[in-house]
């Protein structure tokens, strides 16, 4: 598994350290609340893994956020790793985009 660190991908882990350090909370306190291992924790915030998509609503209830905020930043680091080394990635998630606005409009 290679690390994300580097590649400023990161927003989900970065947020989630951000509001967990805001609020006070330990590593530990969160790894009990989330039924994993501290160092589980630690490599979601520092992006070395990925949250699974049902641990979200766990998270932002805990982290007291929007559910809705930490899945935007989960599916862009997401997206963002699909795409990173694709020379074309700006031109794809705008045709994407403009392509879901045209499902939602119907």
């Amino acid at each position: 598994m290679t690390s994300r660190k580097n590649d400023n991908s990161n927003f989900f882990g970065q947020r989630i350290r951000h509001l967990r350090k805001k609020k006070k909370i330990l590593l530990r306190q969160m790894a009990t609340e989330l039924q994993v291992d501290t160092a589980l924790v630690s490599k979601l915030e520092t992006g070395e893994r990925k949250a699974q998509k049902q641990q979200l609503p766990i998270i932002a209830k805990f982290l007291q956020t929007e559910e809705n905020d930490l899945t935007i930043l989960w599916l862009a680091d997401k997206i963002q790793e699909a795409v990173a080394q694709e020379l074309l990635a700006d031109k794809a998630i705008a045709f994407i985009t403009k392509e879901r606005k045209k499902e939602n409009a119907v």
